[in-house]
């Protein structure tokens, strides 16, 4: 399943634009709007273009509020759900999945999920993860999985945009997750804006 293609991929984020497969980046939000600012338009892009879509929810978003979104901004999305092009599940279903976070298990459902979506036609796998589960004493653990992610992804025919709430950033936090992803979404002063850091400054 291992590709090198440099093939572009619609990421449905203006400011975004076309990007290949493997490539990872990360959302630092506030609010719920925020969210879906970034992710509708993400995964309308990616049903569009005929890849399983997978978005794995925590506060301060539900799953239905989700579904909600995407059907209220997302033409055909009823006949994409019903027909298993789109996922939407909570994250202990998925991060926490037999009550702690276990890296490998997660990692390898990830290329589980490709595998399956490939078989059925699928061009790709498009996904999202959001973190606000995470506890002080799950941090290291999740930053070195963060850090296998931006490893392995690269790999396959995946797009993945890990969320991250400021409510539960700080500086040290921040910098842990932009060293592990390609680049960020932030906002300032009301407008979205990628945020680059240098290829030195990120994790190997």
């Amino acid at each position: 399943m291992a590709t090198t293609s440099q093939e572009k991929r619609n990421s449905g984020i203006s400011m975004v634009g076309d990007v290949p497969w493997g490539t990872h980046f990360c959302q630092f939000y506030r609010t719920k709007q925020d969210l879906l600012d970034i992710l509708v338009p993400y995964f309308k892009a990616g049903l569009e273009n005929n890849e399983y879509c997978m978005w794995v929810t925590s506060e301060p978003l539900s799953v239905e509020e989700a579904k909600g979104a995407m059907r209220e901004n997302v033409p055909g999305f009823a006949d994409s759900l019903e027909k298993g092009q789109i996922e939407i599940i909570p994250y202990d279903r998925w991060y926490t999945e037999g009550g702690s976070f276990e890296e490998a298990r997660v990692l390898n459902g990830w290329v589980s999920r490709l595998e399956g979506a490939r078989k059925k036609g699928f061009d790709g796998l498009r996904l999202t993860g959001n973190t606000f589960w995470l506890e002080k004493e799950d941090w290291n653990a999740f930053t070195d999985y963060e850090g296998a992610v931006n490893s392995v992804i690269g790999n396959y025919k995946m797009l993945a945009v890990c969320t991250y709430s400021l409510e539960k950033c700080g500086v040290v936090e921040i910098l842990d997750v932009v060293k592990n992803h390609e680049f960020a979404l932030a906002m300032n002063q009301g407008k979205w804006q990628v945020v680059n850091l240098p290829a030195s400054c990120r994790a190997a």
